[in-house]
């Protein structure tokens, strides 16, 4: 394997982990565990890793946790059998167990300097630069990334550009959106508490760098200024994608209208057509419509077999279709056959599990010892927070893959809970939990073990019934 900047020798190391991200620094804490006398080697392109603390377990499958930055410096002092070494990859022959954890990167609407996007820390730091002088952004993408930022972000005119009929889609349902909906005009609270994790950032950028720091996590938004200086408010345009990004030249050519939302509109930075023909006037774009895996760097002289999304397609062992490659986290596909109630999201909670997973895999081989698939991907389990409701997304919590045939069970208490069942045939297949419920543990058992709940009809969240208790 060849470095980028310098030449160095594997011999000496045992694994060799590519990437600083959450999926990177997991498996290399989790070989450190697993083979305390093995030397390990990290390769990351930024002086920051990023470091899962605070780790709350929520059920059999599902953690809480924070995700800190911390100077890649701090990873050796944890683990003394890894070395980390700030590089980038240019060629690959892999001769040593190696866990490729690059990630992935933002998909682009446009390489207009207009657009902005969010992945990494200096990214992050960017947006915040450019948010402080705005007065209207315009968001596009309906993801976790995008739906956080319309909460975070106040004090200023907030486009919100979705090909959805309503907010959120990729996590939650018609119903859980219009639950959450009061939320988006509020402005939000300040903060009064003091931050107790640490923020570090990277002074300096080299020139021209194009590589990406580790994906951001939970709390991306932590310790960032997003402020502007007018009153905040938020309109949605659903069922539409940009046509046309515009300079202020485009929009002065006969023919086009532009949609106004206030009565003082003077001449804005950029303009955007959408499909429904409205233009709008912004002082930025954000892009937040997606990541493609970053396998690029690793294509050339090598025969990798990819997925459907472009990811390394692995199999249930983690390992690549190249002999001694392993891959974890957004940059790879499971090419397996999935439990009834799994699938991939690329989303922090997956990398980190993959990333402990591959670990296990990689010391396995090397022991020549049995393992058997973690236990997560028994079932799909994400814990995040949307307009500061805790949200607890359990199983084919929106219907994946039953093709319309369930049937729903709600509770619905305006402004404190939203409890969505997914049911087949009496049987729980998916469940999405908004609020402080307390049912997720009960609620992934009820998945697991397939009980046939037909008896309790709607009694199931009858608010009068402790279920969690009854079924305990």
């Amino acid at each position: 394997m060849d470095l980028g900047h310098e030449q160095s020798s594997m011999e000496e190391y045992s694994y060799v982990v590519v990437g600083g991200g959450i999926a990177g620094v997991t498996c290399a804490e989790h070989l450190y565990i697993l083979h305390p006398e093995a030397e390990i080697l990290v390769i990351t392109a930024t002086p920051l890793i990023k470091a899962v603390t605070n780790v709350l377990p929520l059920t059999k499958t599902l953690d809480s946790f924070d995700v800190e930055e911390r100077p890649a410096e701090e990873l050796k002092n944890n683990c003394p059998n890894v070395t980390v070494a700030k590089d980038t990859v240019a060629h690959l022959d892999a001769d040593k167990q190696l866990c490729v954890c690059t990630g992935a990167s933002p998909k682009l609407i446009d390489n207009s300097p207009h657009v902005v996007w969010i992945r990494d820390t200096e990214s992050a730091c960017q947006f915040q630069s450019r948010i402080q002088k705005a007065k209207r952004i315009l968001i596009v993408g309906n993801g976790g990334i995008a739906t956080e930022m319309v909460f975070e972000v106040t004090g200023l005119q907030i486009l919100w550009v979705i090909k959805d009929k309503f907010m959120t889609a990729n996590f939650i349902d018609a119903g859980a959106a219009e639950f959450l909906r009061p939320e988006l005009d509020k402005e939000k609270s300040e903060n009064t508490f003091p931050l107790k994790r640490r923020k570090y950032t990277v002074d300096k950028m080299e020139a021209g760098a194009s590589v990406l720091g580790g994906a951001l996590g939970p709390d991306w938004h932590t310790g960032l200024e997003l402020k502007g200086d007018i009153h905040r408010k938020v309109t949605i345009e659903t069922e539409v994608e940009i046509r046309k990004i515009l300079e202020p030249v485009d929009v002065r050519q006969p023919g086009k209208t532009i949609t106004t939302l206030n009565s003082e509109e003077g001449e804005w930075p950029v303009y955007v057509e959408l499909t429904n023909g409205k233009v709008y006037g912004c002082d930025f774009i954000v892009s937040a419509i997606g990541v493609t895996p970053n396998t690029s760097n690793f294509l050339k002289g090598n025969k990798f077999t990819l997925g459907e999304e472009g990811g390394f397609l692995v199999n249930e062992k983690m390992e690549t279709s190249e002999k001694n490659v392993y891959a974890a986290g957004d940059v790879c596909t499971p090419g397996w056959q999935p439990a009834q109630h799994w699938f991939q999201m690329r989303l922090w909670t997956q990398a980190r599990q993959m990333g402990s997973y591959a670990a296990k895999c990689m010391w396995s081989s090397l022991a020549k010892e049995e393992i058997y698939m973690d236990f997560c991907f028994e079932l799909f389990s994400h814990a995040t927070k949307f307009f500061g409701y805790k949200v607890i997304l359990l199983g084919l919590f929106n219907g994946q893959r039953l093709e319309g045939k369930y049937e729903i069970l709600l509770r619905y208490t305006k402004g404190m809970e939203y409890i969505k069942c997914v049911m087949v045939d009496g049987r729980m297949q998916g469940a999405v939990l908004i609020g402080e419920t307390n049912m997720e543990e009960t609620f992934e058992n009820l998945i697991l073990n397939q009980m046939d709940l037909s008896v309790y009809g709607e009694d199931l969240l009858n608010p009068d019934v402790d279920i969690e208790d009854y079924f305990d």
